[in-house]
């Protein structure tokens, strides 16, 4: 055992984090790759993988949203320094544990599918900070915590000697066809599927194309790195 950590939340729980040394290797990478998959994220669906699957956003937010307004509107009544306003204070505090928990627990076991399930996942390098600039997705943006999902895409890649590929976040993956390659100018967000000049392909899913475009970005990266991958 080399450290424990002794964390408190706001409402009171203890938690202890145990760093050990098992002695073992960390696993080698795999070399050969015949499952890769990409992932497009979205609002809508969490996240769109490659090939067609869509996860539904739960959107814990919003369906914690009434529960929270109650109980914040009954803090606010409480007079400041008064028993009840710390009571009233501690059932909002339960109320944002209990969402965040469950946004966690959904998240890791949506992660362990996919690293379980494929020898490398390929991903967008999102600007998170940039995309919450926008007011009208802000709450729908932090709710759907992208970012918390790739972060543990991350390590139980690393724990598993699979693959984690990040892309370019200036991909233009929703507005390139997946079949040809040619890539349109703009596409407003309301457009869920389009039709491409180039080639004729018709009804094209925005977020499945998209998310084909990433694993055939992620495909070029791993074949740079040396590695053995599918050839489409």
């Amino acid at each position: 055992m080399k450290s424990i950590t002794l964390s408190r939340t706001v409402t009171g729980h203890y938690y202890a984090s145990i760093l050990t040394d098992d002695g073992a290797n960390a696993p080698t990478p795999v070399q050969t790759l015949n499952r890769v998959v990409g992932i497009d994220m979205g609002l809508t669906h969490l996240a769109i993988t490659s090939n067609g699957v869509k996860t539904p956003n739960p959107r814990f937010l919003k369906r914690a949203a009434d529960n929270l307004r109650r109980k914040q509107k009954a803090l606010s009544r409480c007079q400041k320094g008064s028993r009840g306003r710390a009571k009233a204070r501690l059932l909002v505090a339960k109320a944002h544990e209990r969402l965040a928990n469950a946004r966690a627990d959904f998240q890791h076991k949506l992660s362990r599918q996919l690293i379980d399930e494929n020898q490398a996942v390929v991903v967008e390098t999102l600007k998170i900070q940039n995309l919450l600039k926008n007011r009208k997705l802000a709450k729908h943006i932090a709710d759907a915590s992208w970012h918390s999902l790739i972060a543990k895409l991350t390590y139980k890649a690393q724990r598993t000697g699979k693959h984690l590929v990040k892309i370019d976040p200036w991909f233009a993956s929703s507005k390139t066809c997946s079949c040809c390659g040619h890539k349109v100018e703009s596409m407003l967000l309301s457009v869920r599927t389009w039709d491409c000049p180039a080639c004729g392909t018709t009804d094209i899913d925005r977020d499945i194309n998209a998310a084909i475009n990433i694993r055939q970005q992620g495909l070029l990266k791993l074949r740079a790195e040396g590695l053995s991958v599918p050839a489409n």
